[in-house]
């Protein structure tokens, strides 16, 4: 069984599902692979090297604490990926999702976050329920500080039908979080490790569990 985690930036793979990576690594022992699209960078640090083989080492090392080592890192423009041509975007998760032969996909919610949009749209390309789709189940997942900042006046908002236990393994997400020295944030911000466990707790008291994590699952075929 392989679960591919798509994430735009370095990091969304950790504030989306962290937990239950963990959890699908350490109990379940399946594979799991995470691709981030972009480069994390170069628009927040444009020419600067240093700053883009750190997001890099970050990405890395947090994937490292979650227990995954099958790692993909593009190079596509952070925070540009409206400006790449739709059909560049959907080759380029299309032949990572042929040559990895997913059963799972988790991908972005499509939030205020102009790349999450572009990210989901693309995957909705990708794994199209045709003859020969490897994919069975897709889930969205909500990204701290873009989800809830999000105001869906003409789109349905995240409505969550699928919760994850991650009490036991909170911790290791959180451990997993502060590898990002480039991106958390001081309490009360979203990207904080504080805010990130308060949320969990949250999730989890909707449905009577210590802490969760909340998806939205598109479809799933048996």
């Amino acid at each position: 069984m392989t679960t591919l985690v798509i994430g735009a930036h370095p990091d969304d793979e950790v504030l989306g599902p962290g937990g239950t990576i963990v959890r699908l690594v350490q109990e379940f022992h399946e594979r799991v692979v995470v691709l981030i699209v972009t480069d994390g960078s170069s628009t927040q640090y444009a020419g600067d090297d240093a700053k883009r083989r750190q997001k890099n080492e970050e990405l890395l090392k947090c994937c490292h604490i979650l227990g995954v080592s099958d790692v993909i890192h593009g190079d596509l423009p952070d925070m540009q990926l409206d400006l790449v041509p739709h059909h560049e975007l959907n080759k380029f998760l299309s032949g990572h999702i042929n040559a990895l032969q997913p059963d799972t996909v988790y991908t972005h919610f499509p939030d205020i976050n102009k790349d999450h949009q572009c990210i989901f749209e693309s995957t909705l390309v990708a794994v199209r329920p045709r003859p020969g789709c490897p994919v069975r189940k897709l889930v969205l997942y909500p990204t701290p500080s873009a989800t809830e900042w999000d105001v869906p006046i003409l789109k349905q908002p995240f409505f969550a039908n699928e919760y994850v236990d991650i009490s036991g393994v909170l911790d290791t997400k959180l451990r997993a979080i502060e590898a990002y020295k480039t991106e958390i944030r001081p309490y009360p911000h979203p990207r904080s490790a504080e805010a990130i466990a308060e949320n969990a707790r949250a999730s989890g008291q909707k449905v009577g569990m210590a802490h969760a994590e909340e998806f939205m699952v598109v479809r799933s075929l048996r």
